[in-house]
């Protein structure tokens, strides 16, 4: 698949955990999170320092999730993305996104290899605000991205 055929295969499954999701109100990891449970996502979230995030239980492991997530979003920091994309495989989880906007986010190249043998299928960076309809400043953002980036006219 294509790299827009991965973000749209992520983005049409409707029970995502969100690994990394920030247990404070006004960070973009929550705010990212909102905005999966707004569009009608069942949006899990996992961090192990939070029993609640946004009024849903919060998980300390995508491995403790169930029934498990159909895909899962990764936004911690790279030394972490290894040991998630392991639970993931281990959990069955067949698609993963990393996280990722200049060079800041979750990939790693160790946990991209992981995946890729074991047949998951992995987004290695990008936001997914930039790829939802009507997202207002982030679509239009996601807009040129597109145009300039050369796996995304693909």
């Amino acid at each position: 698949m294509t790299l827009r055929e991965e973000i749209a295969d992520f983005l049409g499954r409707k029970r995502i955990a969100v690994v990394g999701v920030s247990t404070d109100q006004p960070s973009f990891s929550r705010g990212l999170f909102r905005e999966f449970v707004k569009r009608g996502y069942d949006a899990i979230p996992v961090n192990p320092r939070a029993k609640q995030i946004e009024g849903r239980r919060c998980y300390a492991s995508v491995c403790d999730i169930d029934p498990k997530p159909d895909a899962v979003l990764i936004m911690t920091p790279p030394r972490r993305t290894d040991e998630i994309v392991c639970d993931c495989a281990e959990s069955g989880v067949d698609s993963v996104w990393m996280y990722g906007v200049g060079g800041r986010g979750a990939v790693s190249e160790p946990a991209i290899e992981f995946c890729r043998e074991r047949g998951i299928h992995v987004i290695p960076g990008e936001c997914p605000y930039m790829f939802f309809p009507k997202a207002g400043f982030h679509a239009i953002h996601g807009f040129f991205h597109k145009i300039i980036s050369p796996a995304l006219r693909q």
